[in-house]
């Protein structure tokens, strides 16, 4: 049986080889490779020297069609590539122009999450709270009450950074920082037979999370359908750390929020599934509920679904307390079109009318959530929100927006 030559501690790591510098090349198997290695290692480039199929890592690397290489009798199939600008193929190398890149600083273009998830629920028609008035009441005092009056649109701060990204970008280990002091190791972080969601996450080389305290991050693999979202995430010496976070697998198929205790919020929801992406106001529609923070809600053994969890911090029984997980819409009878509002505040009380709000954590004011422009930027040197929001600051982007015309929906509504 012919061999394959392989260049990269990486992809030799699992067959006995863990400390191999990148220069190193030598014979591994086609069999062994194909059922071990080909999907921990970094990129790869097929080339036909001298009669022998060698492959090599460059990185990085754009992924285009599989190619089928059969040696012998064992056949596998390894996905061919293109090298990035400045990096050499091997003579014969299978090259492929115009491939799309495998990693995309910004969340998809629509939701990737099923119409059948929470975050997709139409609302229209809903059925209203008993308490609704009073429920509305006390989200229209937090508004008025901080920050003059308008509720915050957070894409420069306390936003989510988002990545989209293939089967090529290299696999991570996320080392957990115990920043809330548990007396144990989580086994959902490591355990294969609890998820180990902070194990093999493909975090893209150069990511960045989104500013502030909060340090948002999420990664969605378009070709596994698997979506990693990370609270307070940081990168030490090389290496990704988080205090928390998790993984949701089909995502297409899932409800929208993380199981077992996991997930970036507070309630367990999906931070991205909730957001106003940029790709969101690029084409002028929102089509999934949005995200909504709020200043004080009930307390936090007192939520509702779709939230998994709450910290919610109020006594418990307070009148009028906001549960976390609540959903609002915007009454069908409001003209949008004669308030005056910032085009992306229209868009979102459009987005209100049909799929509504859902709370999905606490924060220091009432706040829109929505995709941190921070990895476009790392990656053009161009902050997207800049053109978007037409030179107005993200703060006033919900200037005018009729709190009080909202509706509360029932205690655990799901459709």
């Amino acid at each position: 049986m012919q061999s394959l030559a392989v260049r990269t501690a990486t992809a030799c790591a699992s067959i006995g080889h863990p400390h191999v510098s990148d220069s190193t090349v030598f014979a591994v198997p086609v069999d062994q490779l194909c059922s071990r290695d080909r999907n921990e290692s970094n990129t790869i480039e097929i080339a036909n020297t001298t009669g022998k199929f060698a492959m090599r890592v460059v990185t990085p690397l754009l992924i285009s069609l599989a190619a089928t290489l059969t040696v012998g009798l064992a056949s596998c199939t390894i996905p061919s590539v293109t090298p990035a600008s400045g990096a050499s193929a091997e003579p014969g190398a299978i090259s492929l122009t115009n491939a799309p890149s495998a990693v995309a600083p910004h969340a998809p273009g629509r939701s990737i999450f099923g119409p059948t998830s929470a975050w997709r629920v139409r609302v229209k028609s809903a059925p209203l709270a008993p308490d609704s008035a009073t429920l509305v009441a006390t989200l229209a005092a937090q508004v008025n009450d901080h920050w003059g009056g308008v509720a915050a649109f957070n894409v420069n701060r306390y936003a989510i950074s988002t990545y989209t990204v293939g089967r090529s970008t290299p696999r991570n280990r996320v080392h957990w920082d115990n920043c809330q002091n548990r007396s144990y190791l989580p086994d959902q972080l490591y355990e294969l037979e609890h998820g180990a969601a902070f194990r093999h996450v493909p975090i893209p080389r150069d990511a960045v999370t989104s500013p502030g305290d909060d340090s948002h991050l999420a990664v969605y693999d378009r070709d596994t359908d698997q979506l990693w979202e990370f609270w307070r995430a940081r990168k030490v010496e090389g290496k990704w750390r988080a205090c928390w976070g998790g993984r949701i697998d089909h995502v297409r198929q899932s409800p929208g929020y993380f199981e077992d205790g996991m997930g970036a919020s507070a309630t367990g929801l999906s931070m991205v599934g909730g957001a106003v992406s940029i790709k969101d106001v690029k084409r002028g529609r929102i089509d999934h509920a949005i995200s909504l923070n709020v200043v004080e809600a009930a307390h936090w053994s007192d939520f509702s679904y779709p939230a998994q969890r709450s910290d919610g911090s109020l006594p418990a029984g307070t009148p009028g307390a906001i549960q976390e997980g609540r959903r609002f819409r915007l009454k069908s009878s409001v003209n949008i079109g004669r308030l005056n509002l910032h085009p992306i505040a229209a868009m979102v009380a459009r987005a209100a009318k049909r799929y509504g709000f859902v709370v999905n954590d606490r924060g220091g004011a009432v706040a829109i959530i929505g995709e941190s422009g921070a990895a476009t930027s790392a990656s053009t040197g161009t902050d997207p929100w800049v053109s978007t929001l037409s030179g107005t600051p993200d703060y006033a982007v919900m200037k005018g927006f009729p709190w009080t015309e909202l509706e509360a929906l029932p205690m655990n509504f799901k459709n």
